[in-house]
């Protein structure tokens, strides 16, 4: 099939990923998966297009739906004059692999991604999976990119940034709805990227892009069904 593109290293995977057509923006999204090796993410066989669990109940995605999720956030994600300064929130960031991926896109003039998990081992996990790579610890320090502990599906806040919005939310886990917090915190022109159990279809969960015009009006479109895990409460004690 054609989004099987596993191969021996990180530059075989993306080589595949860009023949087989999921990734499509060259150079501006192969660049930052050839710069972000997944074996400091995934715990083995890391250049297999498959997904593979991480502990918690949670998995790292297969590098087929990272690539998709970028290509379809990028508009939103690369600085240009009317957004030079990205925001991206990334709910249920797991390994952190897609959230460094989308910091390299940021740019360097303030943009920023923040990554967002309901179980505080697994925000450790990702914050410790980005320090493996030098550069990663650079942006980590610089505060390109943050990881943090709360409820996704309530969006995110940052101390001291209450007025600002998020230009684009990828949201790594399936959610029931698409959440009003969310929704609320999508900057206006913004993009969501969410897996969506579809309950009116009875076929299981759907992608959905959901945008917001620059005047705000709200316009959801269904992609392709999908299999994620479900984007829930935290375990107690977690």
């Amino acid at each position: 099939m054609a989004w099987r593109s596993s191969a021996a290293s990180n530059r075989g995977l993306i080589e595949n990923l860009a023949k087989n057509g999921l990734i499509k923006g060259q150079p501006e999204s192969a660049k930052p998966f050839s710069k972000v090796d997944r074996a400091h993410y995934a715990p083995s066989t890391p250049y297999d297009d498959s997904p593979q669990p991480i502990g918690h109940h949670a998995t790292i995605s297969a590098p087929h739906m990272h690539a998709n999720a970028v290509e379809a956030l990028l508009p939103f994600i690369l600085p240009s004059d009317a957004r030079p300064a990205p925001r991206v929130l990334d709910v249920g960031s797991g390994s952190g692999y897609l959230t460094h991926v989308m910091a390299e896109l940021v740019g360097d003039q303030g943009g920023v991604v923040v990554g967002v998990e309901h179980i505080a081992a697994l925000k450790e996990l990702g914050e410790g999976n980005v320090r493996r790579s030098e550069e990663g610890r650079r942006f980590l320090e610089a505060g390109r990119v943050r990881f943090r502990v709360g409820d996704g599906r309530k969006g995110w806040v940052e101390p001291g940034e209450e007025a600002m919005k998020w230009d684009a939310i990828h949201v790594g886990a399936a959610a029931v709805e698409v959440h009003a917090e969310m929704l609320e915190q999508l900057n206006a022109p913004g993009r969501m990227f969410i897996p969506v159990d579809d309950d009116t279809s009875q076929l299981g969960q759907h992608i959905f892009w959901v945008d917001k015009d620059k005047d705000g009006k709200v316009t959801r479109t269904k992609q392709y069904g999908v299999r994620y895990v479900p984007l829930t409460d935290a375990p107690k004690g977690k």
